[in-house]
């Protein structure tokens, strides 16, 4: 699986209104020339929202992907809520550090004890 993969598609897709035609002419042709993993083949095809937001694809080009498959946001945000819940934590990328994190709590002191560490460092 190829994150990077995944996403220069979808970057290069929201970009050129060509790439969109010939996605939406032949999706497997387009796809062909990227690195990807039937997997990811199969939830772009789809389009599995809830299952790209999962393999780590950032949620700002993802919503542009949404966009074009005339995906309304509300059902957007419920997608990429119900991919989490079918197939787990995201595995990878900016998403996967917050993942988790929501039920630890810093203390303040501890935050405030590690910025001076940083600074006098």
């Amino acid at each position: 699986m190829s994150l990077y993969a995944i996403q220069k598609f979808l970057y290069e897709l929201n970009r050129s209104e060509q790439m969109q035609a010939r996605y939406t002419a032949d999706q497997a042709t387009e796809l062909a020339s990227f690195e990807l993993t039937d997997e990811e083949i199969a939830a772009l095809i789809s389009p599995d929202i809830g299952k790209l937001f999962h393999l780590g694809v950032n949620g700002q080009i993802l919503m542009h992907f949404a966009a074009f498959h005339q995906i309304e946001w509300q059902d957007y945000l419920q997608r990429m809520r119900d991919g989490i819940a079918e197939h787990g934590p995201v595995r990878e990328g900016v998403y996967a550090m917050t993942t988790g994190v929501t039920d630890t709590v810093v203390p303040e002191t501890t935050a405030k004890e590690t910025t001076k560490e940083n600074r006098s460092s």
